[in-house]
């Protein structure tokens, strides 16, 4: 080889190089272009529950029942220490702002033992509410918001969960043309076992698609996210969950995209372009 060609085929060489370790692996998986990105916002701050509003079932918005929300040791927790029973008392936190287009990504894990009462369903069971309604428009004694959840479901020695399932409290969604009416869609995810970290996330597209993904792999993916009615869902609040099983959140965080917009309360009605969280 000529010293002439030599040095091309190098030139050649760095830029594939170069070319190969600026493609990420969410690049690969993700259809959301990067000019369509913003920046990832932090939704939990490692300290506080600051931007965070609780509310349980027969309980007044605000009120963190028995502090089963807390922060220790930089993780956000779902503790029921000083709750040991439970009573229906089904707890969401949710985040300040409004969102319609983002990807939605949390690290977690189940800990301890479920509190005494607690339904087997919510053993290792906890989620990400999407396009909710605010808490303040929830009844005193309703126990779920009317959203789309991404499902966070663990497995044990008698019962193989999926994870990343939806379920669809007041609502349904549309997959491959098909109204779906089901309450819980599985995922195609594998089976997750004990108190390990899992990253969930959801990327999602107004009253468009939403794919989900577990620890980056896609495992469910529908779209048109609707009220009983049949009105689409636009966008609205972000909230986690407390079904009786204690869990430990160490990240949650959020990434807007192109066309995110704020919503009403209710999910219906998209306003003006939203200012950063």
């Amino acid at each position: 080889m000529k010293n002439r060609d030599r040095l091309i085929f190098l030139a050649l060489a760095c830029f594939v190089s170069l070319a190969l370790g600026c493609y990420s692996k969410s690049d690969e998986q993700s259809p959301v272009k990067p000019e369509d990105r913003s920046e990832w916002i932090a939704l939990f701050d490692g300290k506080s529950l600051d931007g965070w509003t609780p509310k349980f079932a027969g309980y007044p918005v605000g009120e963190n029942f028995r502090k089963i929300f807390r922060v220790r040791e930089g993780l956000l927790e779902v503790t029921y220490e000083d709750s040991p029973e439970f009573k229906g008392e089904f707890g969401h936190l949710f985040y300040k702002t409004p969102f319609s287009h983002y990807i939605i990504r949390a690290e977690f894990r189940f800990v301890g033992e479920q509190a005494t009462g607690g339904p087997r369903w919510a053993f290792r069971n906890n989620g990400l509410m999407l396009h909710s309604q605010a808490p303040e428009s929830m009844d005193k004694d309703q126990p779920f918001p009317t959203s789309s959840e991404v499902q966070f479901l663990g497995s044990d020695g008698e019962i193989l969960n999926r994870m990343g399932n939806a379920c669809t409290p007041g609502t349904h969604i549309v997959m491959d043309g098909e109204l779906i009416e089901e309450h819980v869609i599985q995922s195609s995810s594998g089976h997750f076992f004990g108190d390990q970290w899992v990253t969930v996330e959801a990327e999602v597209h107004g009253s468009g698609e939403i794919i989900h993904r577990v620890n980056g792999v896609e495992v469910l993916r529908y779209e048109q996210p609707q009220f009983h009615d049949g009105t689409l869902l636009e966008g609205g609040y972000i909230a986690i969950q407390a079904e009786s099983f204690p869990t430990q959140f160490r990240k949650i965080e959020i990434l807007p995209l192109k066309g995110n917009r704020s919503i009403g309360h209710d999910g219906r009605s998209p306003s003006e372009e939203m200012d950063e969280a």
